[in-house]
């Protein structure tokens, strides 16, 4: 297991040679290293149980919840098992509502971090997100300040992903 830190994530380095994971995904590829599962940490801090709360890409809106209370655990097509084998075991280990969507790469949204990298490399990835822009109104604004943010859900968060983690590291 390791946990690695990239820069360059966001515009107008994203998607480019200059993304610090993709760097990493091809010098993992070039060295043949046997990658499970590359898991991507993106926003997870933003809950609301108001209905409403949730937005989707036009495509999406109607197959998921319309409150903003839920993780979602979303990847490429080529990810779908390991999207299934992390939504259950998340599932067996907190009590927190849990949303995953294997989809077109090309959807607004799916491919937006790193987990994109590893997917161009043809490794299995999945985003860990609260749907950052498709719930969170203050995303990537001045007011996107740490008490906006829900930490005691964003804790049951991080106690789920320790119980994937530690399925998908057997």
């Amino acid at each position: 297991v390791r946990f690695v830190a990239f820069v360059n994530e966001e515009p107008p380095w994203f998607q480019t040679e200059n993304m610090g994971s993709l760097a990493y995904a091809k010098e993992l590829k070039r060295r043949g290293e046997n990658v499970v599962a590359a898991i991507s940490l993106e926003t997870i801090g933003m809950y609301s149980d108001q209905e409403g709360s949730q937005q989707y890409p036009a495509v999406l809106g109607s197959l998921y919840p319309k409150k903003g209370n839920f993780i979602a655990i979303v990847g490429n097509i080529a990810s779908a098992a390991l999207i299934r084998q992390a939504v259950g075991a998340f599932r067996k280990s907190v009590k927190f509502p849990v949303e995953g969507a294997a989809a077109p790469a090309a959807i607004t949204g799916v491919s937006w971090s790193d987990q994109w990298s590893f997917w161009e490399q043809g490794y299995p990835a999945i985003m860990v997100t609260d749907t950052a822009p498709f719930r969170n109104p203050h995303y990537h604004l001045p007011s996107d300040t740490p008490e906006t943010l829900d930490y005691d859900r964003m804790a049951r968060v991080v106690s789920g992903m320790k119980a994937v983690i530690e399925e998908l590291a057997r």
